[in-house]
């Protein structure tokens, strides 16, 4: 007999408060239309689906800060989904968290770092695969939308609401890889730059093939780490495979490189758990960003073509 697969929890979390489009709330409704778990299951793992963790809405909030907006209310929900995905780490199982917004990975990965550092004392690697770096704070960001701020908070930036790992910082920048980037502000690209962290624009993957930058990144995000937690925003896929997103860029990946990048990140056997977010379904074509998605998630728990 093999040895016994992981199980994975299935965690959605319907947050639309950091983006500034609607409907992605409805992101993991359209993952489990599209048959998420049942696909899971039939790879051979047991799937438990936690169901949706509660989110405020919008129209019943008082008006936000605009420097950032909702962020209490966002830090809120964020604090309840680390608590869950920690408690499925320690139950041994991977958290399969579904956007909702970019925002809810200052809660997933802080609790992926938590959960290492109490069984481990080893940090985590980090791969945010994503058109857009996320690095923006309080006083660079254009917008005040908290999804581009979630990964400056792990760093330990601002916004300190968004901190809810108890050591700050949750994640270290020698440890953190973005790849797929392709749309940055203007004030973000000078705070990438100076902060350590690992890049991988859509240029390099141009140049030197999804298969070496996705060796490259795991091999960054693995050196002296626990485990490895890939967050996910479909908005990394070029808008021909993935329309259904809030903020849209072209020249992503294509529909070959992400699932390949997916197969590579279930090769390595690090993956402790899985973010996909920005799925919204009022401006997909039939589903097809949820079910695009869903078979990425396959990919990366196992599903392989031989």
């Amino acid at each position: 007999m093999g040895a016994r697969l992981t199980p994975v929890h299935i965690i959605g979390v319907p947050l639309d408060l950091g983006a500034g489009r609607r409907g992605v709330d409805m992101g993991p409704s359209a993952f489990r239309i599209a048959g998420l778990g049942e696909q899971i299951a039939a790879l051979g793992r047991e799937v438990l689906d936690k169901g949706n963790l509660a989110s405020p809405i919008r129209e019943t909030l008082p008006p936000p800060d605009g420097k950032k907006k909702y962020v209490n209310e966002i830090a809120a929900v964020c604090r309840t989904l680390h608590d869950s995905s920690l408690a499925s780490l320690h139950a041994g199982a991977l958290p399969l968290v579904l956007g909702g917004d970019h925002s809810l990975a200052a809660g997933s990965v802080a609790a992926s770092a938590s959960w290492l550092r109490a069984t481990t004392s080893r940090p985590l690697g980090l791969i945010w695969i994503d058109a857009h770096g996320d690095m923006n704070t309080p006083a660079t960001s254009l917008s005040g939308n908290v999804h581009g701020m979630p990964l400056a908070a792990l760093l330990g930036w601002e916004p300190a609401e968004l901190g809810v790992f108890t050591a700050r910082p949750a994640i270290k920048p020698e440890h953190t890889v973005l790849l797929g980037i392709r749309n940055l502000d203007a004030r973000e690209k000078t705070q990438i730059l100076e902060s350590g962290v690992h890049v991988f624009t859509m240029k390099d993957i141009d140049r030197e093939g999804v298969a070496a930058v996705a060796e490259r990144a795991l091999t960054i995000a693995g050196a002296g780490t626990g485990g490895l937690h890939v967050s996910f925003d479909l908005d990394a896929c070029d808008p021909s495979i993935a329309p259904g997103v809030g903020t849209a860029v072209k020249g992503g990946l294509d529909y070959r490189e992400a699932h390949l990048l997916m197969e590579i990140v279930s090769d390595s056997n690090a993956l402790i758990a899985l973010d996909l977010v920005e799925v919204n379904p009022t401006l997909d074509l039939r589903n097809a960003t949820a079910e695009f998605a869903t078979e990425l998630a396959l990919s990366a728990l196992g599903k392989s073509i031989l």
